[in-house]
């Protein structure tokens, strides 16, 4: 197991401290606000060029000005992108190599979560299509400019409902079954983590490698789907409204982000599942909940098996 010394409840401004990113390149999805966004302000914090790509041109340029204004001497761009489209995806990676010749770090961070049954313009399955399937093509387009940065990394986010779902090779976008939407996130965020272990696989020797990342519970825009009465009832609130104390500030919940994008302990390491500033274990009945991954999430027969469909899915 990798060990870290750094604490479960480090900020991701203590992650960075130390760090000069001059010369540095980072592609964020997702970073208009929430965890996103903070690892986005932190790495720019140590001179990094960091760039948010959404699908919000309107939030993506406020978040940039706000940033500009905090850090004026820094470098931060939005790139539009929406990943329920692969046009989109592909126009974004075909944007983003004509402007920039390198990619140091690239985070898969964008998500939606437990949405009503929905499909991408291409017809997946939208938590599917837009957690995975259009970072899995952004990723694939965008191996060029990583491999000219070697050693690169690739950051996927998943989380811990991961645990709801196994990928579900013979009906993934819910044609024969019936529509649940936690069971479609919890596919959606084992895909993620399967990403890192065939990203270093097969991009390692371009000197490429990816690790999953689960960043723990945050209040952030990912709920917005949820009602109260479903949030109370899943212990995301007391009876009183107070937040759980398993939940942490979106500062602590990009840490492992951070750490995962520039931390010296995983230089040259990929295929992992990271959790609170350290390699995760495999899931066990007396773990907190939200902590370790259940085995199917780094399965390699899995990877390479959801890495050839969605090869295809995509069109490569």
């Amino acid at each position: 197991m990798l060990q870290s010394s750094i604490g479960p409840q480090a900020t991701a401004s203590e992650i960075v401290a130390g760090h000069d990113l001059r010369g540095k390149t980072l592609l964020i999805t997702g970073a208009s606000a929430g965890i996103g966004y903070e690892a986005a302000r932190t790495l720019l914090s140590a001179h990094a060029e960091v760039i948010i790509a959404g699908r919000s041109r309107t939030n993506g340029e406020q978040a940039v000005q706000t940033l500009r204004a905090a850090y004026p001497d820094e470098q931060v761009h939005f790139l539009l992108l929406d990943l329920g489209s692969l046009v989109s995806v592909r126009q974004a990676a075909a944007q983003f190599s004509a402007q920039w010749n390198r990619l140091d770090v690239l985070i898969n961070n964008a998500a939606v979560m437990a949405t009503p049954l929905g499909y991408t313009s291409e017809g997946f399955e939208q938590q599917f299509g837009i957690n995975f399937l259009g970072h899995f093509l952004l990723t694939r387009l965008l191996l060029p400019v990583l491999s000219k940065a070697a050693p690169a990394r690739v950051v996927s986010l998943t989380s811990s409902a991961h645990r709801a779902s196994d990928i579900h090779f013979e009906d993934i976008h819910f044609e024969q079954r019936p529509y649940e939407k936690w069971a479609a996130y919890g596919q959606s965020k084992t895909a993620d983590a399967l990403l890192g272990v065939a990203l270093t696989r097969h991009a390692g020797e371009m000197g490429i490698t990816a690790n999953a990342v689960n960043p723990g519970g945050a209040r952030t825009g990912l709920q917005q789907h949820l009602s109260a009465e479903e949030m109370r009832a899943r212990g995301y609130y007391d009876q009183e409204g107070n937040l759980s104390a398993l939940f942490q500030t979106t500062e602590q919940a990009a840490s492992t982000t951070v750490w995962a994008s520039i931390g010296d302990e995983l230089a040259g390491v990929g295929g992992l599942y990271l959790e609170r500033c350290q390699q995760a274990p495999p899931r066990t009945e007396d773990m907190l909940p939200g902590q370790g991954y259940m085995p199917y999430a780094l399965n390699p027969e899995h990877a390479e098996q959801i890495w050839v469909l969605a090869e295809k899915l995509v069109g490569l």
